[in-house]
């Protein structure tokens, strides 16, 4: 049937074939085989990749919806138990959430159909994975029409113009991110952006005790106040209000998608079991996290530093940049040394941003998007020393 409705290719619709072919490649396994020059393993090709991916990302959506709900009724005041009125808080997150993901899509997916039609290429499948990564890394009272300027601004610079999916040498839903973090800074960091409602809430109609800040905002605040930490009851108090399996569940305020690492550990071990993710650079990125922690833990002073180091990877971002950012198979190293690298300085660079930087209370965007440019420089030069080696021994025998 859909065959039947494939536009002629010398037809007045052949411009838009490239539409069509890009529904029905999604819909259906494509018919042509490759016959030459490539050992076929299965009948997955890129588009059911990437809806792998998107598959991984669904527990992470599912609990965001759930949370933003739960921290909205906080601040109400009218949230007692995490579970208490499930229903209500389910349908506000969803409110709140679901028009992000569908603006995020169809903008994107619009500016694909755009640059396919015109250059007549086949649609490309990357957005399908950016898609749905935009609405988890952003707040949930991000406005629409900032959440469609980013994604253009990310589709168009950040991939288009380096010849589209596959060609792109930055992670394109953290270049949305990061648009939104530099253009309009007031919606995307601070006390009030992390609780949806909370900025447009009158002062005395927020709960008692209740500010908005997450974690890694209540430490930056103390950064450099050590007496206003210790008044306030150090680590200790800190801890008791954030504890280590509040921050595993997710029950605790933050963006959509990044706040529950259970939900990201599902994911992994969908990715990780498909074979999608590199195993490597997610645990070479925990690893290099971890020691930078541990460093600061055991020679630093401010608020940040005295953090247990286990605790760096279970707040903020971290955990999900580890898993569906930084693995981003066109933007991370090749080499399958170059990735333990490139993992390891970007979990290292991600907390010494955070701990060492007072202006970035979380560092994870940053290092990965300065790890995508530098994956290039380290491929190059593992693959050199690998050469050199190679050389080496060859003089041997030869001698």
């Amino acid at each position: 049937m859909m065959r039947k409705m494939e536009p002629d290719h010398d037809g007045k619709w052949a411009k838009f074939h490239p539409v069509w072919d890009g529904f029905y490649t999604f819909l259906f396994t494509p018919g042509e085989t490759t016959k030459r020059g490539a050992h076929i393993r299965d009948g997955i090709d890129l588009k059911r990749t990437m809806f792998m991916v998107v598959t991984a990302l669904i527990p992470c959506l599912l609990f965001g919806i759930y949370n933003t709900g739960h921290w909205h009724y906080v601040a109400t005041g009218e949230a007692g138990a995490y579970l208490d009125l499930f229903g209500d808080k389910l349908i506000y997150g969803l409110i709140q959430v679901l028009p992000i993901v569908i603006v995020s899509y169809a903008v994107g997916l619009g500016v694909e159909f755009i640059f396919c039609i015109k250059n007549q290429h086949a649609i490309q499948e990357g957005f399908l994975v950016s898609g749905m990564l935009i609405p988890l890394i952003i707040p949930a009272d991000t406005p629409l029409w900032m959440v469609a300027v980013a994604t253009i601004f990310a589709v168009v610079l950040g991939k288009e113009v380096f010849g589209g999916t596959g060609m792109n040498i930055v992670n394109i839903a953290l270049t949305a991110r990061a648009f939104l973090f530099f253009g309009y800074p007031t919606m995307m960091s601070g006390d009030k952006v992390w609780m949806s409602g909370i900025g447009d809430m009158n002062p005395d109609d927020i709960a008692e005790g209740v500010t908005g800040a997450t974690q890694l905002g209540e430490l930056a605040s103390f950064n450099g106040a050590q007496e206003d930490w210790v008044i306030q009851g150090g680590l200790e108090a800190f801890q008791a209000k954030w504890s280590i399996m509040d921050s595993f569940w997710g029950f605790i305020p933050g963006s959509v998608g990044e706040t529950s690492v259970a939900a990201i550990l599902i994911g992994a071990a969908l990715l990780l079991f498909t074979g999608i993710a590199s195993w490597r650079i997610m645990v070479s990125f925990v690893a290099g996290g971890f020691f930078v922690g541990w460093l600061a833990n055991v020679f630093g002073s401010n608020p940040y530093h005295m953090l247990e180091p286990i605790n760096h990877l279970v707040i903020g971002g971290f955990a999900f940049g580890a898993v569906f950012m930084i693995t981003d198979p066109v933007t991370a190293a090749q080499t399958n040394t170059g990735k333990f690298i490139y993992g390891f300085l970007g979990g290292a660079l991600s907390i010494t941003v955070r701990v060492f930087n007072g202006a970035f209370p979380e560092g994870v965007m940053m290092a990965i998007l300065f790890m995508n440019v530098m994956a290039p420089l380290i491929d190059h030069y593992v693959i050199s020393a690998n050469i050199k080696r190679r050389k080496k021994r060859l003089k041997i025998k030869a001698a």
